[in-house]
């Protein structure tokens, strides 16, 4: 928080008789009125990335992706539309846009929808933020994504409470319990870091590449000031980390890759892999940094070093999260070794949430990092 001034001290001493209560009041309208305009530009921007899906389906024959074409025809629109509208439209944001509209094909949204109907009336039948249905997207099971779709609705879950629920198999948990009622109950209860403020959604990265609106900061300078402030973090933990090297090199086949940290631990006598993702967290993202273990394994240990670990690190927008690749370890028992040694994932997490929350309320291009 930052420090008042004299000259501000001086002026809050002399406020005039009830100037507390309007002051709350106008904060309290305000904020009222940034969430309105919030969920109205995230129902017409989800609106629209459903009709983007549609037309890309309905292009390749209604879901039944021709040889090739469904590929080529993102791609294209990509560097076409990135081109006029600016960000937001990758081949996976247009993916997104495809499997929305499959998941949510119009008689699934509304019963009075004509085929003639209008975004305004649209975004009416999208009561959740776009971010949400990108979350619900990757579960697969689609009870399960109902499920928690309609827990959202019900008990109005940031998308930060959604994906936590997510995280922890909430739907799995709540099938086998005997005590639904209370599981439900309890899951509805939100947690401090689930609250998402007036701030933080007009500010949602979804809503400022809708509206081609430049973040304070590019994503350049966010990764590279987390980079650094993670390192730091690291070495002050003082459990045996040696920092080796920061966007360290590797080829693999014909491709270069990028580590972004890479440390020894001292008491595993081990290499440790840190890459960290600005999005959310993908198997494929799991997979490559088990190619990046089995590569250091090869090419860059010493005989007598164990097995690498890596960590991955996802600063999305929405949530943080902090995932050991251990999978590929030769037994059970290393793998439970490098568990108690190695910092606990939430430990990182939450240094993660705070490290990013410091850096966009002071942005990231004025931050020195110690």
């Amino acid at each position: 928080m930052s420090k008042l001034t004299p000259a501000a001290v001086r002026r809050r001493a002399t406020a005039p008789a009830g100037y507390a209560s309007i002051h709350g009041g106008i904060v309290e309208l305000l904020d009222t009125a940034r969430q309105t305009a919030a969920r109205s530009v995230n129902a017409l921007m989800t609106a629209s990335y459903w009709e983007v899906g549609r037309r890309i389906v309905e292009a390749e024959q209604k879901g039944r992706r021709r040889a090739g074409y469904g590929e080529r025809l993102i791609e294209r629109l990509s560097t076409d539309l990135t081109a006029r509208f600016g960000r937001g439209f990758s081949p996976d944001n247009l993916e997104n846009m495809r499997c929305f509209f499959l998941a949510y094909p119009l008689s699934s949204i509304s019963e009075t929808l004509s085929r003639k109907f209008n975004l305004s009336e649209l975004a009416q039948a999208f009561t959740l933020p776009w971010s949400a249905y990108v979350r619900l997207l990757s579960v697969k099971d689609g009870h399960a994504r109902r499920f928690y779709e309609a827990e959202a609705l019900r008990g109005g879950w940031s998308v930060r409470q959604l994906d936590r629920q997510i995280e922890s198999q909430f739907y799995e948990r709540t099938a086998l319990s005997k005590e639904k009622a209370a599981m439900l109950a309890k899951g509805g209860v939100p947690w401090p870091e689930d609250v998402v403020t007036p701030d933080d959604a007009i500010k949602d990265p979804y809503v400022l590449e809708f509206l081609d609106l430049k973040d304070e900061y590019s994503e350049s300078d966010l990764e590279a000031a987390l980079v650094r402030r993670l390192e730091d973090f690291l070495l002050e933990l003082g459990e045996g980390f040696t920092f080796v090297g920061r966007q360290r090199r590797l080829r693999i086949d014909q491709t270069w890759y990028r580590v972004d940290l890479l440390f020894f631990h001292r008491k595993l006598r081990c290499m440790v892999i840190i890459d960290l993702k600005l999005g959310s967290l993908t198997h494929a993202d799991v997979g490559q940094m088990h190619m990046y273990c089995n590569y250091a394994k090869e090419h860059w240990a010493y005989p007598d070093e164990n097995p690498p670990v890596g960590l991955i690190l996802c600063a999305d927008k929405g949530y943080a999260l902090a995932r050991y690749a251990l999978d590929g370890l030769p037994t059970k028992v290393m793998a439970a070794n490098y568990r108690m040694i190695l910092p606990d994932a939430k430990l990182l997490q939450k240094e993660l949430e705070n490290t990013r929350r410091l850096l966009e309320s002071r942005g990231a291009r004025s931050i020195e990092m110690k």
